[in-house]
């Protein structure tokens, strides 16, 4: 099956979730998590896509994994500026896994590509992957770069199981992912 569409993604977060986010709890306590004590993850993501971030969202919190996301986060500035980076930088490195929702907004982003160059730094290989949503996900034209990252996609075997796609072709569960 391969590349979530935002059309199944914004399936599963419609019919079983609802687009409830919980700002608050966003970093509330790990051991609610089924996949890892120390699954928290740092979500970038392009502002323009504020509907697919907050399905992902949902989606990602309903397999038990905390997700940071910046425009949630009162400690920032109100403004983007030098502070800014700095607590970004902070965040990607306190959080355990570093995903890019990997629109054709975010693949344009400077800011997307300045969080995945230093969450790559920070995360490479086995805590970051890309969760893609675009139309051409597969050969990534004009941001080849991005195939050097392993990506979450659905399985062919069930639509209630994800994995991990390595660029060498290894797959995992996403359950075996955020235990790594």
């Amino acid at each position: 099956m391969g590349l979530i569409s935002k059309g199944r993604l914004s399936a599963l977060t419609e019919t079983k979730l609802g687009y409830r986010l919980f700002s608050d709890k966003l970093m509330e306590a790990k051991s609610q998590s089924r996949y890892s004590a120390t699954s928290t993850i740092f979500l970038s993501h392009s502002h323009d896509d504020k509907d697919e971030v907050k399905k992902a969202v949902v989606f990602l919190r309903s397999i038990g994994i905390l997700v940071y996301i910046d425009w949630l986060d009162s400690a920032m500035p109100p403004f983007t500026n030098a502070e800014t980076a700095e607590k970004i930088k902070n965040k990607i490195k306190e959080c355990n896994k570093f995903i890019l929702l990997a629109t054709n907004n975010a693949i344009s982003s400077k800011w997307c590509n300045w969080e995945l160059g230093f969450g790559d730094a920070q995360k490479y290989i086995n805590k970051i992957a890309l969760f893609p949503l675009s139309e051409n996900s597969g050969n990534w034209n004009g941001a080849e770069y991005l195939r050097i990252y392993p990506r979450i996609e659905e399985s062919n075997y069930t639509s209630e199981y994800y994995k991990v796609i390595y660029p060498d072709g290894k797959e995992i569960s996403v359950a075996e992912w955020f235990k790594l």
